[in-house]
């Protein structure tokens, strides 16, 4: 299969700026969003899916029908639209590696942002391919735009090859999946499909049924400020009391830096306010519930001791409910997950079924009522200046799409 227009699509979409806002309270969280929304939506009208729209929530949504002429399930296609908080996504540079050679890529001309092959063992692999980057000012965006652009590239495609057999597709493009709201004003009503797919994991051939479970754990610390001149025994600083209870997190272990497969942990993520009063973030993830409320009484422990310690400050501790693993659902429907696996083997590629440490859009869905598993992008180092795709990868996920939808035609 060819997909002559993927790499000028990728970099326009690249380009538009969609970084979400996690301490904004509209919806979408930040406007840019619909810039790309916009974009989408046009591109689908040309593409022939006359009933795409951008609702008020930033909501991209669109029909393909179905070329048979029997009864055959509806196939949500999912892809997100913003990008990470974490990096900006301004004024993207993408870059391309042709033929690449195999060493070391120099993102920036004061080298001071390098893709290390002894940091990226897998980009071994791609020896020969042709390997797309930023230039190390911004992240490059591939989460999730490579995404989109495989399922914008798969309905082209698929259009443009009516013998092709195809089930009922509908497109969903979310905002704001990075700050964990992309499902927040959507519902499988609206959607109206029997089973979907996000398009937002990374290596070549993933599948993935399995996410972390999650919950945000708020810590507020309220002290008693007064003039530094005239504090001696009356000042309690919210400040030093939130750092003496980061500190008794554990080092060595229970952190994203020290653990790895199906390990949870506890990172404190965002630390915020005064003298008076600080407020610290904690995201919680494990596996399994079991994991996740032990990790959370581990930090009620530290707080309930701290707060005597500081019998004048007053410690508020909060828990909210982010996602849970997926796969609980996922079993249920085991044929979803069956024909992806098929759909890869087809495109001459192994399937590995992975974890995500981490969540997606399809979590939620799952648990709303529409079993969604992730399919692969082909990228790697999300949210990171040293964000990397392989083109080829792109085509290869695009192809897969394509060959699920043949399965699901039946």
């Amino acid at each position: 299969m060819e997909f002559p227009a993927m790499l000028e699509r990728f970099f326009s979409y690249v380009k538009i700026d969609t970084q979400s806002n996690e301490e904004s309270k509209s919806y979408p969280s930040t406007e840019k969003q619909f810039n790309l929304g916009n974009k989408l939506q046009a591109e689908l009208k040309e593409l022939g899916l006359d009933d795409a729209v951008v609702n008020k929530w930033g909501y991209v949504l669109a029909t393909l029908k179905t070329n048979r002429d029997k009864d055959v399930p509806t196939i949500a296609l999912i892809g997100h639209l913003d990008t990470s908080p974490d990096v900006s996504g301004e004024n993207v540079n993408p870059r391309i590696h042709h033929n690449y050679d195999g060493e070391d890529i120099v993102l920036s001309q004061d080298s001071k942002y390098i893709i290390k092959v002894a940091d990226n063992p897998y980009l071994k692999e791609k020896k020969g391919k042709t390997i797309i980057t930023g230039d190390g000012s911004t992240l490059l965006g591939a989460d999730d735009k490579a995404g989109i652009t495989e399922i914008m590239s798969a309905l082209e495609f698929l259009i443009k090859n009516p013998d092709v057999p195809r089930p009922t597709i509908r497109v969903l493009f979310t905002p704001d999946e990075e700050v964990g709201r992309g499902t927040e004003h959507i519902t499988v009503e609206e959607i109206k499909a029997d089973y979907g797919y996000t398009v937002d994991g990374e290596k070549l051939g993933a599948i993935e049924d399995e996410t972390f479970c999650a919950d945000t754990v708020e810590i507020k610390v309220t002290g008693v400020n007064v003039h530094p001149g005239y504090a001696k025994n009356k000042l309690v600083n919210s400040i030093k009391i939130a750092v003496e209870i980061i500190e008794q997190f554990p080092k060595d272990r229970m952190s994203p830096e020290t653990t790895e497969k199906r390990e949870g942990y506890i990172h404190p993520y965002n630390l915020s306010g005064g003298s008076e009063e600080t407020n610290i973030k904690v995201l919680i993830r494990d596996f399994g519930e079991k994991g996740l409320k032990e990790k959370e009484e581990f930090i009620k422990n530290i707080i309930e001791l701290t707060a005597k310690k500081y019998g004048r400050a007053r410690i508020e501790f909060k828990v909210i409910e982010s996602y849970r693993n997926m796969k609980l659902e996922l079993d249920k429907y085991p044929e979803v997950i069956e024909k992806a696996v098929k759909a890869i083997a087809m495109s001459g590629i192994k399937p590995k079924k992975n974890i995500i440490r981490g969540g997606t859009d399809g979590a939620r869905l799952s648990f709303m009522g529409l079993p969604t598993p992730n399919l692969f992008t082909g990228g790697s180092n999300f949210h990171s200046r040293m964000e990397w795709i392989a083109l080829e990868d792109m085509q290869k996920a695009a192809e897969v799409i394509v060959n699920l939808m043949k399965l699901w035609a039946g």
